[in-house]
């Protein structure tokens, strides 16, 4: 019996889990720039604690380019304070509007017209703006058709052996982006707006914004691994026996 191949490996996970969960509504978030905002937030953290701090941002009326852009650095710090690391997130969203204004006059619109490379390389320039920060920028903000790689990305590939633990972030998203690519009929499975699993979301102005059905693949796609990573696949121990991935796990006979 031949090998399934690592791309074949990924085009079930998905279609397995899209089937199991349906969408999973992410960016649970009202604007762009509320998306671009979490995605500072919540390195190095979890999601509960951005939660609060985007409350924070809300109820203080300043989650929006303008807002940042006058709000004090103290009094950012504060609101942003159960986030962790808030001093220095406060300073990456200042450095994020003063790129945003001086390179696109203050405009999302202008900056997400950019070509997806080029606006990767412009994000990926800024302090404390990695991989992962820059592509969920990308995707969930700007709906561009890059692939999100986290930590539950990583783990899920290791345990279903699609890639060595030791594999760069490129590596990864590129092998994602090609297997979710190259399986055309993928974009059409998930159809329903129903939705189950642990990261799953109530649909939301960002969640069913207009986007292309490879970024939509790719979004759902994050959010299926997000699902299966913290309700089966945990760092501590992976329930395969309950997980809607187990079958693969399990050799076939023949």
């Amino acid at each position: 019996m031949s090998k399934v191949s690592s791309e074949e490996n990924i085009a079930a996970i998905y279609s397995m889990l899209a089937r199991a969960w349906g969408r999973q509504h992410w960016w649970p978030a009202r604007s762009r720039f509320e998306v671009i905002v979490g995605a500072y937030l919540t390195q190095n953290t979890s999601w509960r604690n951005v939660e609060i701090a985007m409350r924070n941002l809300h109820a203080a009326r300043v989650l929006s380019v303008e807002g940042i852009r006058n709000i004090s650095v103290g009094r950012l710090e504060r609101l942003i304070r159960s986030s962790g690391y808030f001093r220095q997130k406060a300073r990456k969203l200042k450095m994020f509007v003063r790129f945003l204004d001086r390179c696109y006059g203050g405009s999302l619109n202008k900056m997400f017209a950019q070509p997806t490379a080029e606006l990767r390389e412009q994000l990926l320039s800024l302090n404390g703006v990695g991989p992962e920060t820059a592509d969920s920028i990308l995707l969930y903000a700007g709906q561009h058709p890059v692939f999100v790689v986290d930590a539950y990305t990583r783990r899920l590939s290791i345990r279903h052996g699609i890639l060595p633990d030791n594999a760069p972030y490129e590596e990864i998203r590129s092998l994602f982006e090609r297997s979710l690519t190259r399986v055309p009929e993928l974009s059409a499975i998930v159809v329903s707006s129903s939705s189950a699993g642990k990261a799953s979301h109530s649909p939301s102005r960002m969640s069913l914004a207009a986007r292309s059905p490879l970024a939509q693949v790719f979004n759902e796609m994050h959010g299926l691994i997000v699902s299966a990573g913290k309700q089966y696949c945990l760092k501590s121990k992976a329930h395969c026996d309950q997980c809607p991935l187990g079958p693969l796990l399990r050799p076939s006979s023949g």
